[in-house]
């Protein structure tokens, strides 16, 4: 047990702050789980400082394991509810990571950031790492807020972000993945519940708005983050023929996903050029180990995918749920 307790903290990268820490198993073969209780303690000294906590070289024990250690830090494992990308239940409270072919980048963002109500930690577990790329680039939402021009801060925040989904005919996740549920009246019910405004088509199918935060003060540091995913659900997001090819099948109002301003005008191209700008300057990526075990607050720092070659695996675990003040 004494070697359990030398557990070290430092940054894994030189120069990029403290985010991500590096946690180094003290001796081969030592269990993640053996290890959580000096690793809470770890925890609760580091991450609000670092954002997020990189453990490696430890024995995770696949998912079921890897599911009692996120489930360790005193909250439940949250189901995933009202996603926007597609996954799949490994065990319970554990998720494939988006299973997006390998030749799409998942742009950075905060899990659920789009919603009003969120995971405030999240953990990835790299069951198997990439050939070639894969990275779960990852960036301080801190840091970003700061290098984001005040002006835009400005126009976000004077009215939020509405965000529209259109479910169905096939361009996105349908409606009964996302509430897990086939029953129209579930649906109502969840959408009352989290302010939803929900409204079901001519065809059947369903349209969502939701109006919500651009920037979000941290609950325990106090501190302001960018917290949107504006930049990903805009139909700039898209890549031009795609974008052209949408717009000749359906109208914009029907796309599978956009936002506006909180008032429901249009959010300039220019605009989340730049802060797809920052994005990119605030992006710290490494390799993947296989049996690399990522914590990362939420709230304090975002994550995305890279493109990647071969095989990989990559599930994830959330907990913690907070809800917009």
């Amino acid at each position: 047990m004494s070697a359990i307790l030398e557990l070290l903290a430092r940054p894994l990268l030189p120069g990029q702050r403290s985010l991500p820490l590096l946690v180094e198993a003290p001796h081969a073969g030592l269990d993640l789980n053996e290890a959580l209780e000096p690793i809470r303690e770890l925890v609760d000294r580091h991450l609000l400082d670092a954002g997020g906590i990189l453990f490696r070289g430890f024995e995770v024990g696949g998912a079921e394991a890897f599911r009692s250690f996120a489930g360790g830090f005193g909250h439940p494992l949250l189901n995933y509810e009202f996603g926007s990308t597609p996954r799949s239940n490994v065990t319970q409270g554990v998720y494939t990571s988006t299973e997006y072919p390998p030749h799409q980048k998942i742009p950075l963002h905060n899990e659920q950031a789009y919603t009003r109500e969120w995971p405030m930690k999240i953990w990835f577990y790299s069951m198997i790492a990439a050939e070639s790329g894969g990275e779960t680039p990852i960036a301080d939402s801190r840091e970003v807020f700061r290098r984001i021009d005040p002006r835009i801060h400005e126009r976000f925040n004077r009215h939020g972000l509405m965000y529209v989904r259109n479910f169905g005919n096939g361009l996105d996740v349908p409606w009964e993945q996302v509430f897990n549920s086939d029953d129209p009246a579930v649906v109502e019910a969840y959408c009352q519940r989290h302010a939803i405004t929900c409204d079901w088509k001519y065809d059947g199918e369903l349209r969502t708005r939701q109006v919500c935060q651009a920037v979000a003060r941290h609950p325990r540091t106090g501190e302001d983050v960018w917290f949107n995913q504006a930049h990903l659900f805009h139909v700039s997001n898209l890549p031009p023929e795609v974008r052209e090819s949408l717009l000749e099948v359906v109208d914009e109002e029907d796309l599978p996903r956009n936002v506006y301003y909180g008032d429901g005008s249009p959010i300039e191209d220019a605009i989340l050029d730049e802060v797809r700008g920052v994005l990119d300057e605030c992006t710290i990526a490494f390799p993947w180990q296989e049996g690399d075990v990522l914590m990362l607050d939420n709230m304090l720092a975002a994550h995305a995918r890279s493109t990647f070659t071969g095989k990989r695996k990559v599930i994830v675990a959330m907990a913690e749920g907070h809800a917009a003040g």
